[in-house]
């Protein structure tokens, strides 16, 4: 008894481990419901064939009780001929005797057929039981496996969406906005130095021009400082 515990505590064993490794939950599920699918027709087969034996039985017993009370009927027969004298007492005795032998005879046959009645018919509520589970049983995997079908393709989605996030690398993708703004003051900043350059290359009449387009509208007072600073008036000129 230990050994086939130990047997069946391996054999447990090694089938979660095979869950555990499995690679495809659906067609390990679909592969459950045809198990149990086949599982079902050996019970309505074995249901069937135990129901018939039942049935048998019970017709024995039925049989068996009719023939009994046939030779119980003869037995009685026998004796009213032999009290009319139509039949010798001393043979009317020996036929209903032997006619009561077969009955007792019938009686104890019914008695086998009626115990093998109850046997068959224990049999058969339990195995109705059996089969009702397993139909319950393929009626729910056969809904789980709906939904697990489901949840396997939200799993996926997920499972992919969040395997391309995983792939992205953060730490990269910082060092490279880093090096984008980097880049940006690169440009900005040789921006200013060609603006630097092109000051610096331009001619004296153009800085000339520029300085007298800035101070246009301040002519008349400058014109009037360059005088005085030469102690000129207008009475001179």
């Amino acid at each position: 008894m230990n050994f086939f515990k130990r047997l069946f505590k391996i054999g447990q064993s090694e089938a979660n481990s095979a869950i555990d490794k499995m690679e495809d939950p659906i067609k390990m599920t679909e592969q459950g419901i045809r198990d149990l699918k086949l599982n079902l027709e050996k019970n309505l087969e074995s249901l069937a064939q135990v129901k018939a034996l039942a049935i048998r039985a019970k017709s024995d017993v039925e049989e068996l009780t009719s023939k009994a009370q046939d030779y119980e009927q003869k037995a009685i027969l026998i004796l009213k001929k032999a009290q009319k004298g139509a039949i010798e007492t001393s043979e009317a005795d020996r036929l209903a005797k032997e006619a009561l032998i077969q009955k007792e005879e019938m009686h104890q046959k019914i008695t086998m057929a009626k115990k093998e009645m109850v046997q068959f018919n224990t049999s058969v509520s339990q195995l109705e039981h059996n089969v009702q589970e397993i139909k319950q049983s393929i009626n729910k995997w056969e809904n789980e496996l709906k939904t697990l079908k489901a949840r396997v393709k939200v799993s996926k989605a997920t499972k992919n969406l969040n395997k391309q996030m995983a792939d992205i690398d953060s730490a990269s993708t910082v060092s490279m906005l880093e090096r984008m703004k980097d880049k940006v003051r690169q440009e900005e900043a040789l921006a200013e130095a060609y603006g630097d350059i092109a000051k610096s290359s331009k001619s004296l009449d153009q800085e000339l021009s520029e300085a007298a387009d800035e101070t246009e509208t301040s002519a008349e007072e400058s014109l009037l400082k360059l005088k005085e600073s030469l102690k000129i008036n207008d009475k001179d000129a």
